[in-house]
This record gives C-alpha cells, sequence and structure tokens, in this order.
C-alpha cells in the first residue's frame, strides 16, 4: 500500500500552531512509554530490595534499555493483542530478554498507566506555573511602568472615577497570583497511586510476599519515592481518584478565567486605542481592511481560555460516573481532555506573556479620554471650592447641573468638546478663574492612592510571590507565536 498522504490526516492545532515544545514533549508518546518503562525498573527494584527473585542481570538489562523504544514494534504489538499496556511489556521484555519474566510482576495496566499520570500531570503543572510566574513578571513590569498614568476609570464600560494604567494592571496580576497560590497547593497535594493490584486490594502483592502486610506496605512507599513521590492515596479501586482530575483540571480552568479576563480588558483599550498588543511590522491585521490592528492576540487568549474552562466539565462528568472499583468509560475521554486542558492553557499563557512583554501604551490618548471626561467628575471638587468662598451651596449646585447639560448636550449633539470649565469659568457665581479650575482637574488629583497601591502591591505581594517562584527553577524557552 502506498504511504498515506500527511496531508490527508488532521493535524491538532494545539501541538502544531499553540503550545510549546516544553508542554508538548510532556505529552509525547516517548515520555509515557519511557515512563512507562521507569515506573517497571522501581517496581522490579524495590521488589527486590524487599526479596523478591529479581536477577541483578534482569535489572541492568532494563536500566539499560529504557529509553530504547522502537515505537513501531510496540504498534504491531498492538495491532496484535489489542491491549497498549500488554504490548509494551512484550516489547520491553525483547529489549531486556533477561528481565522478561519480571516486567509488570504484580501489577495491572493502571499501575504504568495512572501512576504515569501522576508524574505527567505534575510535571504539566510545573510547567504551568512557571508560565503563570513569567507572565506576572511581565506584567509587575508594566504596572511599574505606568504607576502614575492617571487613566479614565469605567464600570459597565462607562466612564467611572480615574484610576492609573498601572493600577488597572495589578488587578490582572492579583487574579494571577491567587492562581499561583492555587497551583502550589494542587502540585503539593497530587500523590502517587502506589502498587494496589486490580481492585486496589493489593492482593497480588501480598501473594508475592508471602502475606506479609510490611512488605506490601513497604514496596508501597518505595516505588514512590523511587518516581519522586513521598505518599500515595491512603485506598484506591484500580484507578486513582477520578476526583483528583477534577480538582487538576479546575486549576487549570482558573487559570484561563484569568487569562481571559485580562484579554477582554485588552480588547476593550484596543477599541478604545488607549493600549495595544504587539503588531510586527509587516503583520495584516484584515484581508479586506489594510488600515486594521485588531487585538488577535487577546482574542486568541480567550478562545482558547474558553476551550479550557469547558474542559473542566469532562473530568466532572467522570468522576460523577465511575462504577465501584472502576469503568473504562474515563480512558478515550481522558486520553482527549486531559492533554487539550493543558496544551490549551499552554497555548493562552505563551500568548498573554507575549502580549504583555510588548504592550503598547498610547499616553495621549489615554490624556484625551480622561480630560474628555474629567471636569464632570471634578464638580464636586469645583462646588466646594466655590462655596468656601462664600457661595450657596443649592444656588451653586443648580448652576453646575445647569451647565453640565449644556456641556454634554454639545457632545452628543454636535460631536464638539466639553466646555464645562469654559462655562464656570465664565459664570461669576462661582468666582473662579480658568487657571484656578485648570489646577482643580489636574488628573493625579483624582487617582487617590492608586501610584502608591501599586508599588506598595508590588514591593508586599509580587516580589515576595517571584522569589519563592523562582526557587523551582523550571528553565523555559523563549516562546515561538503562530501570529
Amino acid at each position: 500500500m502506498p504511504a498515506p498522504d500527511p496531508l490527508e490526516r488532521y493535524v491538532h492545532p494545539l501541538a502544531d500552531r499553540y503550545a510549546s515544545r516544553e508542554m508538548q514533549a510532556v505529552f509525547s508518546p516517548r515520555r509515557r512509554f519511557g515512563t512507562w518503562r521507569r515506573l517497571w525498573i522501581a517496581l522490579a527494584e524495590s521488589e527486590a530490595e524487599l526479596g523478591s527473585d529479581s536477577p541483578e542481570e534482569a535489572l541492568s538489562e532494563m536500566r539499560v534499555a529504557v529509553d530504547e523504544m522502537d515505537l513501531e514494534r510496540a504498534a504491531a504489538y498492538e495491532q496484535r493483542f489489542r491491549h497498549d499496556v500488554m504490548a509494551h511489556v512484550h516489547l520491553f521484555g525483547d529489549d531486556a530478554p533477561a528481565a522478561r519474566g519480571i516486567i509488570h510482576l504484580g501489577a495491572t495496566s493502571a499501575f504504568v498507566g495512572d501512576n504515569t499520570d501522576l508524574i505527567l500531570h505534575r510535571e504539566a503543572l510545573e510547567l504551568v506555573r512557571a508560565r503563570v510566574t513569567r507572565c506576572i513578571e511581565a506584567l509587575a513590569a508594566f504596572a511599574r511602568t505606568h504607576a502614575s498614568l492617571p487613566t479614565l476609570g469605567y464600570t459597565h464600560f462607562q466612564p467611572a472615577q480615574p484610576t492609573t494604567v498601572g493600577k488597572r494592571a495589578t488587578l490582572w496580576i492579583q487574579d494571577l497570583l491567587l492562581d499561583l497560590e492555587e497551583l502550589d497547593h494542587r502540585i503539593g497535594a497530587l500523590r502517587f497511586r502506589g502498587v494496589r493490584g486490580t481492585t486496589g486490594t493489593q492482593a497480588s502483592f501480598l501473594e508475592l510476599f508471602e502475606g506479609d502486610h510490611d512488605k506490601v506496605d513497604a514496596l508501597d512507599l518505595a516505588v514512590g519515592r523511587r518516581m519522586g513521590f513521598e505518599s500515595t492515596y491512603p485506598v484506591s479501586g484500580q484507578t486513582y481518584p477520578r476526583k483528583v482530575d477534577h480538582q487538576v483540571q479546575a486549576s487549570l480552568a482558573g487559570v484561563a478565567v484569568s487569562v481571559s479576563r485580562i484579554g477582554h480588558d485588552l480588547r476593550l483599550l484596543a477599541h478604545l486605542r488607549e493600549v495595544e498588543e504587539p503588531f510586527e511590522s509587516e503583520q495584516i491585521g484584515s484581508s479586506a481592511m489594510p488600515y486594521k490592528r485588531n487585538p488577535m492576540r487577546a482574542e486568541r487568549m480567550c478562545a482558547l481560555a474558553r476551550h479550557v474552562i469547558v474542559l473542566a466539565q469532562d473530568p466532572a462528568f467522570t468522576a460523577a460516573t465511575q462504577w465501584l472499583e472502576r469503568t473504562l468509560d474515563d480512558s478515550a475521554n481522558r486520553r482527549v481532555s486531559i492533554p487539550d486542558a493543558f496544551l490549551a492553557l499552554d497555548g493562552c499563557l505563551l500568548l498573554l506573556e507575549n502580549v504583555a512583554r510588548g504592550l503598547i501604551v498610547n499616553p495621549e490618548v489615554v490624556r484625551a479620554h480622561l480630560a474628555e471626561h474629567l471636569p464632570f467628575m471634578a464638580t464636586e471638587t469645583i462646588l466646594m471650592h466655590a462655596v468656601s468662598r462664600g457661595g450657596d451651596r443649592q444656588a451653586l449646585h443648580e448652576r453646575i447641573r445647569q451647565h453640565s447639560m449644556v456641556a454634554a448636550g454639545r457632545m452628543k449633539d454636535e460631536g464638539a468638546e466639553a466646555d464645562l470649565l469654559e462655562r464656570i469659568a465664565d459664570d461669576e457665581a462661582f468666582g473662579l478663574s480658568a487657571g484656578e479650575l485648570a489646577e482643580m482637574v489636574d488628573p493625579l488629583r483624582f487617582v487617590g492612592r492608586a501610584p502608591e497601591q501599586v508599588r506598595h502591591f508590588l514591593e508586599r505581594e509580587v516580589e515576595p510571590m517571584l522569589e519563592r517562584q523562582r526557587a523551582h527553577a523550571v528553565t523555559l524557552e523563549a516562546p515561538e507565536l503562530h501570529v
């Protein structure tokens, strides 16, 4: 038969376009099946330590062959046996013939499948944590730079009391800090499934050690420690609790919620032309409208984040519908939904870091929007100054109301600039000059403690958290994006 045309096979966009090489490697066949072999070695070594007949020659051959996998031969075995784990048991036996009789001794498929999942999930969570940390670093630099740049605040996307560009960024960072706390907890809470046998009773291992319960406990602990875990789930059926998958993906969905919120804010700010994402010199924003600078990366962040949030329902339904010691309706779903959630979130965070490191602020646009609305927000300050000079509070309040209605009407009906301050300066009842009024509407007078809040937040919350995260020392390559 002719070789299949690669152009006629579906290519997963998460791998082809969005996720990093590091995250793809975690869920790659080499990592998965290599971890299976390491688990079989850990099992055989631990059984040997506890008195099982496992010749050193067998252990040595297993160690030498651990990374020598011919996945085409594995596929042939699987086609023959219709069982993925037994295909790799036979393949490993071919590569380490002296160990053929002890590979997978006492174990069930969940020993390699479930324990590998827990190991890979922990590695993937550590990558997510590292990427969230990098996003926080980038946003913190942005917040520090623009800590004192006044900008119009919005509630309901309607003009509200001013804030600063940097203070707005701290709202994004705070969500991500909460995500970091959750990721730290989730990584620390993951345990090993351990060596439990077909229904979690450890009957096969009790038989192996001739009824010695202490040796069975010691085996469980020894294998876990060899694979980097200090504890196992106290009891299990055939699998580790599927509730764990729900907890993990809920943590991922939480990060996606934060990314989506940031992406939506950036899209709104791009519409206002106050803040823009990076835009390459030859980047095309629209095939039909050459002038366009669409917020494509922020939109993609929101799209992928939505996928992660929705995927959190899969493990919830899986955990809710498991039967007794286990059913197999989880397998196909987990094979798709779990890697998708990690890969999609990885793509989100690559985009967020890229955007955060290159965010463009247009200060004159920011100032113009604020100047348009600030006179109306300053009316209470103006009223207080005029009253302090002997004016009648109620009468002045009514005059300001009338001036405001006329000025706002000009803006709506004629598209003209607001002339509220000029009207008040011309009204002798207030006794305030144009210069005095201009001083009263200095934007920094209306941002409250926003600049100080930014500095305190970065110093007291962000930097200590980043310092703690640096201890994890996960090295990541610079992201390569498909625009």
